[in-house]
């Protein structure tokens, strides 16, 4: 209704957005101001396979030179740091599901700029069901849910299924990481899934749980899988 369109445009001019980050006025389009949006560590210079930040753009990294990751391909346009990291944590673990929108809109803006061919479908990475009651929701799954809209790919949230729960994985060094998921997933057999998927998660640290949900999906007979993440942490010193 036209007298609606009059309300929100009021109610814009007397309580304007307000940046998530420094509460300074936000942009029109996203709750960032533009200050704190050039601020995001974008993920330019990365390998080419596991989207691992680099001082300079490399085909690549050391580690996929030496280990080949069961995945053909990672993207992950933001680096986690500052102020990212921020936005990230208040999604994750505090609920604030103002910043969980705010980072579903980044990433859909990031792939705005896709080349085609694109997977057939979406998948994400699950949570444990204990985790998903404590925490009310999934975090992949809700980034993963306007992607899907955004580039009409069917999203397929409980084709892989998290079927042993683990111990955190932060504090955990890489080969910890990888003994800690064995095991840990499994896909749902009553799904058919095609032969080229993408996968996501909110942020890929060593990579350890996107190469297990992907060895698990080459298993189960998907040819290609990329991995997709909003952010890439870089190599731990």
């Amino acid at each position: 209704m036209a007298w609606r369109g009059k309300v929100d445009s009021l109610l814009d001019i007397a309580l304007p957005a307000r940046c998530l980050l420094c509460a300074a006025p936000a942009l029109a389009t996203l709750d960032l101001c533009a200050a704190c949006l050039a601020d995001l560590p974008r993920n330019h210079a990365c390998c080419r396979r596991c989207a691992l930040p680099l001082v300079h753009a490399a085909e690549l990294c050391g580690e996929c030179l030496r280990r080949e990751p069961p995945f053909a391909s990672a993207w992950a346009p933001f680096c986690y740091a500052h102020p990212l990291d921020l936005l990230e944590a208040r999604f994750k673990f505090q609920r604030d599901l103002a910043a969980g929108r705010l980072l579903a809109s980044l990433m859909v803006d990031a792939a705005s700029r896709f080349l085609p061919p694109l997977p057939a479908a979406l998948l994400c990475v699950p949570l444990h069901e204990s985790r998903l009651r404590e925490r009310g929701y999934n975090q992949a799954l809700e980034l993963a849910k306007p992607l899907a809209r955004a580039l009409h790919l069917p999203l397929h949230p409980h084709a892989l299924r998290r079927i042993r729960s683990t111990q955190a994985q932060s504090g955990l060094d890489a080969r910890a990481r990888r003994r800690n998921l064995r095991g840990a997933f499994e896909i749902d057999p009553a799904q058919t899934l095609p032969t080229h998927v993408a996968l996501l998660d909110d942020v890929m640290t060593t990579g350890s749980t996107l190469r297990e949900c992907a060895r698990v999906l080459r298993k189960a007979g998907v040819q290609r899988v990329d991995v997709w993440a909003l952010a890439r942490a870089p190599a731990r010193r």
